[in-house]
């Protein structure tokens, strides 16, 4: 029976990949709707980027005492990475419930919508690192070669975030009450995430670090981006964590994907 199911999600998969284009369509049509009729469109994403990073690093360099040429690459990428993550899990949840329309009446593989979430979410990141590479730019930071090392950390995170939306997709959709409690979450997370202060701050309790899965996520994005390399800790928990979350969205959405229409 498990062998079974399997096959079921795994034909879902394949039928994904091949309707490539619908997802591609869905998530380009998402950010136009978006942004119908303004001037900027969705450079809108980097604009706002930039006023947020510029007031938070105005502020945060005197509270931190730490110089601008520093601090701002950090928070630049910290934050702009934050964003990325913060929303490709919020919005896991509506993968299903916000395409419900489409589900009902369209015979399409349920991952065309977490797809359609994932790209959407890679495309806004593709806007707002424009902003990143002007800041990084007049810091005079340069990755070099460690910047390729930021692929390999997507790419963990997109599977993540491709697990999640499975996961807790099929979850919203039965219980109605898991977007807010998630979208609360991650409200408290970024402010117990080095987002905007720095984790050497929290070198005399790394416990509070460890135990964080942004955290590792996060820094596998960020330290390529400023010429570092993130901790060999920091790429063994997201690995970990990415692996346990592809099984057990897979086995959670092969059992219960039957029934995700009759729950919208």
């Amino acid at each position: 029976m498990t062998a079974g199911l399997m096959a079921g999600t795994f034909a879902d998969t394949a039928g994904t990949l091949r309707s490539w284009r619908v997802w591609n369509l869905l998530a380009v049509q998402d950010i136009r709707q978006r942004y119908r009729r303004s001037m900027l469109g969705p450079f809108w994403f980097t604009l706002s980027a930039l006023v947020s990073i510029g007031a938070l690093a105005l502020v945060y360099t005197h509270i931190f005492k730490i110089p601008i040429e520093r601090y701002l690459p950090f928070i630049s990428t910290g934050f702009i990475l934050w964003g990325f993550l913060s929303s490709l899990i919020v919005e896991s949840c509506g993968v299903f419930t916000s395409s419900e329309g489409i589900i009902k009446q369209i015979n399409l593989p349920f991952g065309v919508h977490v797809m359609r979430m994932a790209w959407r979410n890679l495309i806004v990141l593709a806007h707002n690192s424009v902003a990143l590479v002007v800041i990084l730019a007049l810091m005079g930071v340069n990755p070099g070669w460690n910047g390729l090392l930021v692929v390999p950390g997507l790419i963990l995170a997109l599977v993540t975030a491709l697990s999640l939306g499975y996961l807790l997709g099929t979850l919203s959709a039965r219980f109605r009450d898991i977007p807010p409690i998630v979208g609360s979450l991650m409200q408290v997370l970024f402010y117990v995430t080095p987002v905007i202060w720095t984790p050497d701050l929290l070198k005399e309790r790394p416990i509070l670090l460890a135990g964080n899965p942004l955290y590792h996520y996060l820094e596998i994005l960020r330290a390529p981006l400023l010429g570092q390399t993130a901790p060999p800790s920091s790429w063994m928990a997201a690995c970990g964590m990415t692996a346990a979350l592809l099984l057990i969205a897979s086995l959670f959405f092969a059992r219960f994907r039957t029934r995700i229409a009759f729950w919208l």
